[in-house]
């Protein structure tokens, strides 16, 4: 029985080469048209820091753990007082002049408590203050009322009375205040004489902050450095824009304002950012071409103008009307413009 033979290939062997000069220029497929590989390793820049800043700060304390801090302050409080009590008398018979001279040392540590909480307690004042004014303006504005506007006007007066920046300002006011028969007016005069140096002093505190929050993330790779430098950068900023507008704010007073700015951008879902916030520096969509350290770190500078421009409208003692409001997008652009060249600037 025989075996059935395979017949040989009759094909050609080696490679095979295709002729392309007779099809169309139009068809012709070049691997620079590809797209690219998409890397899985290194996701778009979120902004992740600001992210977690915000959730930190914008988290309301439950009821149960303000008892439980109330009690455990007081409880601490007590026994510390008690044993500092026994300690100074006891030295005092032992050796009357170490002894004086400890209580003499308490007694200087207790006043200045007492003064940090009276600086405290006058910085939350100051606070309500800015508020009331604002209430007050806005008001004014929506029925019309000119009374009530000359007395917001005076109270706005008697707050900057002491500040030099505004003394130019404070006395346009006082001279064009004869001429404005409506409360409209009146508030839109206001708002451009006192308002304008003050508005441009807390916009170079966001554009500082922004560029320092977006400078650190990009070149300190240590875990959770940038989370660190974004929540100190955010609430002095915070602080110094409240100072800035007349309602210093002790450390409890700021973090108080912290928390209610960051409460109010997680409510209404500001803490993101994409290219569109950043298309004014780098161009579109050249976000998700850089490094990942350097995305990061402009998207936390956005996101900390962002945070600015909200505190801007919070401690500011009357609402944005003849003032444009303050763009996060235009601070954005001035803080953060050098760092990358935009692509409008490379052609």
């Amino acid at each position: 029985m025989t075996r059935p033979t395979t017949k040989p290939a009759t094909g050609p062997r080696g490679p095979v080469l295709f002729d392309l000069s007779d099809t169309p220029r139009t068809e012709r497929v070049s691997p620079a048209d590809a797209p690219p590989v998409p890397d899985l390793t290194d996701p778009v820049p979120s902004g992740q820091a600001m992210a977690t800043v915000a959730a930190i700060t914008a988290r309301p304390p439950s009821r149960l753990a303000k008892w439980f801090w109330a009690l455990a302050s007081t409880l601490v409080g007590i026994m510390i007082s008690l044993a500092l009590w026994s300690f100074v008398t006891r030295l005092i018979e032992q050796m009357p002049l170490l002894g004086w001279l400890v209580a003499a040392l308490t007694a200087a540590f207790v006043v200045v408590a007492l003064m940090i909480a009276l600086r405290e307690i006058a910085s939350f004042s100051r606070l309500a203050r800015i508020d009331t004014l604002h209430r007050a303006a806005a008001e004014a504005r929506e029925n019309a009322d000119l009374p009530a506007a000359r007395k917001f006007i005076a109270d706005l007066t008697a707050l900057y009375k002491n500040r030099d920046e505004t003394r130019w300002g404070r006395d346009r006011l006082a001279e064009g205040m004869a001429d404005q028969f409506d409360a409209d007016s009146l508030l839109a005069l206001a708002e451009h004489e006192l308002m304008t140096p003050l508005d441009l002093a807390a916009r170079r505190e966001v554009e500082t902050a922004a560029r320092q929050v977006a400078t650190v993330t990009a070149l300190v790779p240590i875990a959770l450095a940038d989370v660190a430098s974004a929540l100190t950068a955010n609430v002095r900023m915070i602080r110094r824009i409240a100072e800035i507008y007349g309602g210093r704010s002790g450390t409890l007073g700021s973090w108080r304002l912290t928390r209610a700015v960051m409460s109010h951008l997680v409510a209404t879902g500001a803490v993101a950012v994409g290219d569109d916030m950043l298309e004014p520096i780098l161009g579109g969509g050249l976000l998700g071409k850089l490094s990942r350290r350097f995305g990061e770190g402009l998207v936390n500078g956005a996101l900390t103008a962002r945070v600015g421009a909200a505190t801007m409208e919070v401690c500011r003692p009357m609402p944005f009307v003849r003032i444009p409001r303050p763009s996060a997008r235009s601070m954005v652009k001035s803080a953060l413009t050098g760092l990358f060249s935009s692509n409008k600037d490379a052609r």
